[in-house]
């Protein structure tokens, strides 16, 4: 490597993507000698315990090219986890992180390297199109708005990770011990102002998308038991408000039945209706308290991000951060 060269780190994680990583290698190789000669680059895969032969190509794939390293973890820590761990064992001058599937373009790497050699520390790829189901976008947009209104951090409509960091972020982010960072969050949360590039993502190249329902409802609360306490304020307010409704109902009841003894009737339906009206808003509440509780519990654990099996094309003295 000429060490006079800027070296761009580029992150990908993985899992069951035998059929995409050897393209995005090679498309990468394009990239960078033949738009980014200037530079010099590095491709580091990290692995999520795949269970196809992925990891038999990246075996193969870093012993043709010592550019090209692979980080095996012991087993799958999830979407939100690996990929900040990779990010954290890069050191290039900027780091790039995308995803394997061909839907952040590679081909957008040197419009991010020229923004940011303007100066930006963050260049982010930011969705105009996609081809996610329209209830699934529908819902993506009201969330964003809802994190929008809750928190004090104006949170990033429409992306996913995809982007340039320059290192000094990185060197941030590789201070911060957080076992679910929410790389969205710290990406709006730490300060450093950023370039938006705004992209058509395309469909899948080959396989099939990892993310379902379970998943991106785990990425939605993380993002809101991580940086907003309203959800916890509203459930004070509002169990305040249904009390002092319920016990001036109880006292309008009370004055009336005193006053009208022979012929006032309340009936039961109105005591049922407030038995499960209340039941449903305290269930509603007790689980959202919930969400918290394993938010903080998961952060007292101070479990590592990840654990690794094997690093392939690293040097020996790469330390290895968590």
């Amino acid at each position: 490597m000429d060490q006079k060269k800027k070296l761009l780190s580029v992150v990908i994680p993985t899992y069951n993507e035998e059929a995409n990583v050897t393209a995005m290698t090679e498309t990468l190789r394009n990239v960078f000698e033949k738009e980014l000669p200037e530079y010099d680059y590095e491709i580091i895969y990290i692995d999520n315990h795949s269970k196809d032969g992925t990891r038999q190509i990246l075996r193969k794939l870093c012993a043709k090219d010592s550019r090209v390293k692979a980080i095996f973890n012991a087993k799958n820590f999830g979407q939100m986890r690996s990929p900040v761990h990779g990010l954290k064992q890069a050191y290039g001058d900027a780091v790039i992180r995308l995803n394997a599937d061909f839907q952040d373009p590679p081909t957008l790497i040197p419009e991010f390297v020229h923004k940011w050699e303007e100066g930006n520390k963050i260049v982010i790829g930011i969705k105009n199109k996609t081809d996610e189901g329209k209830f699934i976008g529908f819902v993506r947009q009201r969330y964003y708005k809802l994190l929008r209104k809750i928190t004090d951090i104006g949170h990033i409509e429409n992306f996913t990770g995809f982007g340039l960091y320059d290192k000094a972020f990185v060197d941030v982010v590789r201070g911060i011990h957080d076992p679910m960072p929410y790389l969205r969050g710290m990406i709006a949360e730490l300060g450093y102002d950023y370039a938006a590039i705004p992209y058509d993502r395309p469909q899948r190249r080959a396989g099939k998308s990892k993310n379902n329902y379970y998943t991106l409802y785990d990425f939605a609360m993380t993002g809101i038991t991580a940086y907003s306490k309203v959800p916890l304020r509203i459930a004070t307010f509002g169990g305040m408000a249904i009390g002092a409704a319920s016990f001036l109902v109880a006292i309008v009841y009370l004055i009336l039945k005193l006053i009208h003894w022979d012929w006032f009737r309340a009936g039961i339906a109105p005591l049922v209706i407030g038995i499960f009206f209340i039941g449903g808003v305290q269930l509603f509440f007790t689980g959202l308290l919930g969400e918290y509780i394993l938010s903080i519990n998961q952060r007292v654990l101070d479990r590592p991000l990840v654990v690794e099996e094997e690093r392939i094309n690293f040097e020996d003295n790469t330390p290895v951060i968590e």
